[in-house]
């Protein structure tokens, strides 16, 4: 008697497990989907700025763009709270801290970039350092000057901050509202820090009148909208880092510790550790959206570490949706195109507004925007189910 043996099946299809890290987010569909409406916004809204003329309807201004920009930068902001608390289970309070950090890095870039072109003409102080008498260019503002080095601290000086930071919290196990607190008190503490003349970060008027970046004019309609496209290109990157890190095996055990940090401790993860990690990746993802915030709006102050920032930060994500990443994105362009409207209506009412939109979402939609659109995603995906299997 012959047996007969089936060749076996070679499938070319890696499996996700197989698959290198940072490209696991291009199977998802949602992954998907968020990038290919980023990617027809930036070129919808070139196309109605550079092509459409002036005194068309459809034409988009230069002041738009920046607005947009603005919002893009918010956008990224989002993305990093959501990843440590969404995924993480840290309800960070001071993330204005790390954005407001990679914001007068870029700051003091642009500031040098103005040389003796300033109102005292100097050569190489800032003119708040002219007007307070300083004599010389204090140590902590040298090698600004050049690009590399100020797009290095971009990231490095809020990383450090949350390392610093982290690793003292996370190692003595502070946890849940007390952490919250203690990220609070961090940012209030920088607030008042910066507000000194002493400090040398401009004071209560912070770092403004900035004239150029890489040689190209900050004034100039193609500068603002270079700067729109590329913060749209740091939120893509940094949303596929974000997703390729949740859908790790990192990220698997980030989860496991927001949902239970003891029982994870009990099977053997240092869980400090990754909480490290995360966290200072997101401090690190706020700096450079405080980076690409500054030149677009022109001015970086010490307001940007207040407090009510950092909470209004949380309130995006939250309406957009905690531990989804593109609902973040929402969330923070939906809450910051509503104050834009309302500011410019009834400026006196947006905080009361900003508090109803809260309430009635977490009310109503303890999921956020994102949770809705799943609900609806799942009821149309059911539907079409049952179609098929009435036509069979």
């Amino acid at each position: 008697m012959t047996r007969s043996f089936s060749k076996p099946s070679l499938s070319t299809t890696p499996s996700p497990s197989s698959q290198f890290w940072l490209t696991r987010p291009f199977g998802e569909r949602a992954t998907q989907i968020f990038l290919g409406v980023l990617l027809a916004a930036l070129l919808l809204v070139t196309v109605l700025h550079t092509v459409v003329p002036q005194g068309s309807p459809l034409h988009v201004n230069a002041y738009t763009v920046n607005l947009f920009g603005k919002y893009l930068s918010y956008a990224l902001l989002a993305v990093a709270v959501d990843l440590v608390w969404g995924y993480l289970g840290i309800l960070s309070l001071g993330h204005g801290a790390f954005f407001a950090i990679g914001g007068y890095a870029m700051g003091m870039y642009l500031m040098r970039q103005i040389g003796d072109r300033g109102t005292y003409g100097h050569p190489e102080l800032p003119d708040f350092m002219v007007f307070l008498s300083w004599d010389s260019l204090p140590w902590y503002w040298q090698g600004f000057d050049m690009a590399w080095f100020s797009f290095a601290m971009v990231l490095l000086a809020p990383g450090l901050l949350a390392l610093v930071f982290g690793f003292l919290a996370f190692r003595s196990r502070v946890t849940g509202v007390y952490l919250s607190i203690i990220t609070q008190a961090l940012t209030f503490a920088l607030m008042l820090a910066f507000f000194r003349n002493e400090m040398g970060f401009g004071g209560n008027n912070g770092l403004t009148d900035f004239r150029e970046i890489l040689g190209f004019n900050l004034r100039s309609n193609d500068t603002r909208l270079g700067l729109f496209l590329a913060t749209g290109v740091a939120l893509a990157l940094s949303y596929i880092l974000c997703r390729a890190i949740v859908s790790s095996k990192l990220g698997r055990v980030c989860v496991a510790t927001r949902d239970a940090e003891a029982r994870t401790r009990f099977i053997g993860y240092r869980v400090e550790r990754f909480q490290l990690f995360v966290f200072v990746v997101s401090a690190m993802i706020a700096g450079l959206a405080g980076a690409l915030y500054v030149p677009q709006v022109g001015i970086i102050n010490p307001s940007e570490f207040s407090p009510l920032f950092s909470i209004e930060i949380v309130l995006w994500v939250a309406l957009g949706g905690r531990a989804t990443l593109y609902g973040a994105v929402i969330g923070a362009i939906l809450v910051n195109y509503a104050k834009t409207i309302f500011t410019g209506v009834m400026p006196d009412a947006w905080l009361f507004a900003l508090g109803a939109m809260f309430v009635l979402v977490t009310v109503f939609l303890p999921k956020g925007v994102a949770g809705l659109l799943r609900k609806r995603r799942r009821a149309a995906t059911s539907d079409s189910a049952g179609t098929q299997e009435a036509i069979v």
